[in-house]
């Protein structure tokens, strides 16, 4: 188990590493750049840097972790890769049913895949599906995600590159951050305060995770500094959902 600073999960499980980018979410990926780090290091666990690399050895993890626990699922990867096989998926989701003292938070930018073998998956209770949705252009991963017999279903609109219009029929939560590291894009605070305004028409509770490294008046500050208040207010929602142990 590795503990997580990220604020909306307690730990990682990363059952697969290494990705590949398919959108401009992906550009300046924190996952990357700490993988990349490490390639060509004989015995790291990315001596391969970001390939993506299938990790049996760490499937049957989630098991042996007693102590229950809000698990985000490969923070460095993504699940629904077209490198992962089926099978492989699939013995993920064997492992997560068989956890039933955690809760798992899978997200994925392949809505596409997510949707189709969604059928042929179990949903149990204690899973938490999610896509990332950065911009307009990608608001179609929102309509796959729908249709995914998730008991909660949610969105990371991080990093959030302009401004989006949401569909938030059964939609459970909805994440925002604004980008961090080098090269990071500023978010405009208008794009954030919409999809607040969005959640709050539609009783779906908001998470504000962070300005990034820009605060909201736009200036580089790094993230410690611009903080995560939203025109003056906390905004750290979380869905109503209980365990399924």
């Amino acid at each position: 188990m590795q503990r997580s600073s990220i604020e909306w999960t307690e730990a990682t499980w990363n059952p697969v590493t290494g990705c590949t980018q398919i959108s401009p979410g992906c550009a300046h990926c924190y996952a990357k750049t700490f993988a990349e780090r490490f390639r060509g290091v004989p015995g790291h666990p990315y001596e391969n840097g970001f390939d993506l690399q299938l990790r049996p050895e760490r499937l049957d993890q989630p098991l042996r972790w007693k102590k229950p626990r809000t698990i985000f699922v490969n923070s460095m990867s993504d699940l629904f890769h077209p490198q992962v096989p089926d099978e492989y998926v699939q013995a993920v989701f064997d492992v997560m049913q068989r956890a039933d003292h955690h809760r798992f938070q899978v997200l994925t930018k392949r809505a596409e895949r997510l949707a189709d073998m969604a059928p042929t998956l179990p949903w149990p209770r204690n899973v938490w599906m999610g896509v990332s949705v950065e911009n307009q252009r990608f608001r179609s991963r929102v309509d796959d995600l729908r249709h995914v017999p998730a008991a909660m279903r949610f969105l990371s609109c991080e990093p959030l590159l302009g401004p989006l219009e949401l569909n938030l029929t059964g939609i459970d939560w909805v994440i925002v951050g604004g980008e961090s590291g080098p090269g990071a894009r500023p978010m405009r605070p208008e794009w954030a305060l919409s999809v607040r305004d969005q959640c709050g028409e539609a009783d779906v509770p908001f998470f504000f995770k962070q300005w990034g490294a820009h605060d909201e008046q736009g200036r580089r500050v790094g993230k410690k500094q611009a903080g995560n208040s939203l025109a003056g207010e906390d905004w750290q929602q979380m869905p109503e959902v209980e365990r399924a142990a």
